[in-house]
């Protein structure tokens, strides 16, 4: 048997949750390893869409430490020069990553402190484990389409471009950033786009000279604890494309993309959506002019001399796939080549000990500290609050967890004094 590596904090991931975790372990003067799979920030390079931007401006999506250099501050970050971020922080902070090495299992030890970390590059014991491998884990495609259908099915992570896609029309499922930007980057290429839409909240992009990630600071909304009970599969669509727009199903419509319903089965070739298209985008719309009223009420009580913008109310009328819904799509008769799902992630955390987890495989934590002793959990979204899974929110959380952490090693190195 081979050597055994010993640290004390073994953080799994050497992305945005990784790297956060690293400087606040540093910082404390905790001894430990982040182990990353493939390069720093590596689902930024490689798992993304070509011309994936960040979906929050520069000066907002950042850590506090560290802004981005040569980029407009108010500009949208595109995914490689994200990834070169990160990896300029690493070096910043001398963060002790190992790449290219994969973790496969941890189990507890027995008859000694903490866990057994086996990877491909031998055994690690560590006295705890942070499991800062993000959202982004085990890409889910509803059981709908049989494998066998006459067409190509693709996740959106594995979606670059519209030249990689066989010729024909495309129906994208799902309607939030992803599905959203990827079906009218398709349609801008010239492909014929059917766009399934659910329920989803649709903020403005902007608003009387604000991005929607100030106003949410300044509304409080950030820091929500959890989520709003009945909206848990709610989307949220927003883009930071070709410099930053409000989305807006209508006019995608007016520009030639087909809106559908959500995607209920297939049968006999054809895909049957529900009749809820005009109800989704009616509560999309809701959810739009509530937050300019929040954000018109916070400038008047503050007395802010920000510019009106009476034009962001202004809902344009119904284009006709919404009034006369299409309700049935023969794959073959309409020339549908692809259906590309962009319907999220499950989480994948089969490595860790059951204790860290539920009977469905979801981690189990309160603020990141797992039910399992010296287990923890970071990028989660809501980890602890609504801004948990962003580059910004993430730094605060896995300071609470290098908190934690740091209190804990002082339980340990306790010593009674002599009687």
């Amino acid at each position: 048997m081979g050597r055994v590596g010993e640290t004390d904090t073994l953080v799994v991931g050497g992305g945005q949750a990784g790297l956060a975790m690293s400087a606040h372990l540093g910082k404390g003067g905790i001894p430990h390893l982040v182990l990353e799979k493939g390069r720093i920030a590596e689902k930024w390079r490689s798992a993304r869409w070509d011309s994936l931007v960040a979906n929050g401006p520069a000066w907002h999506d950042r850590f506090p430490d560290m802004a981005f250099e040569n980029e407009n501050p108010d500009s949208f970050v595109p995914k490689e020069r994200v990834a070169d971020y990160f990896a300029a922080f690493a070096r910043r902070i001398d963060a002790p990553v190992r790449c290219g090495v994969e973790v496969r299992r941890v189990t507890r030890r027995t008859g000694a402190p903490g866990f057994r970390v086996e990877t491909s590059d031998g055994a690690i014991h560590a006295r705890r484990v942070v499991a800062a491998t993000g959202p982004f884990q085990r890409p889910l495609v509803p059981p709908l389409v049989p494998e066998d259908a006459p067409v190509m099915q693709m996740h959106s992570n594995a979606y670059r471009n519209p030249a990689q896609l066989p010729d024909g029309a495309v129906l994208v499922v799902g309607c939030g950033s992803s599905g959203t930007q990827i079906a009218e980057e398709l349609m801008r290429a010239g492909r014929r786009v059917y766009l399934s839409v659910g329920p989803h909240n649709r903020p403005p992009r902007r608003y009387r000279g604000r991005d929607n990630v100030w106003w949410l600071g300044v509304l409080n909304k950030w820091e929500a604890s959890a989520m709003t009970p009945g909206m848990e599969h709610v989307t949220i669509a927003v883009s930071g494309a070709r410099g930053g727009h409000t989305v807006d199903f209508r006019r995608l419509a007016g520009q030639g993309m087909t809106l559908v319903g959500m995607a209920e089965r297939y049968a006999d070739g054809a895909i049957h959506f529900a009749g809820d298209l005009a109800r989704n985008l009616a509560r999309g719309d809701a959810d739009y002019l509530s937050v300019l009223d929040e954000a018109d009420a916070y400038a008047a009580r503050n007395g802010l001399d920000l510019p009106r913008e009476p034009e962001a109310r202004i809902i344009p009328p119904d284009p006709d796939c919404v009034t006369d819904p299409l309700r049935r799509l023969d794959l073959r008769a309409a020339g549908v080549g692809t259906i590309l799902w962009a319907t999220g992630y499950a989480q994948d955390f089969g490595w860790l000990p059951p204790g860290a987890l539920d009977g469905a495989g979801r981690a189990r934590h309160e603020r990141g500290v797992s039910a399992e002793p010296g287990v923890y959990f970071l990028g989660l979204p809501w980890l602890s609050r609504r801004g948990s899974s962003f580059i910004w929110g993430v730094w605060q959380d896995a300071k609470f967890v290098a908190d934690h952490i740091a209190i804990q090693r002082a339980y340990h190195a306790y010593e009674p004094a002599p009687a």
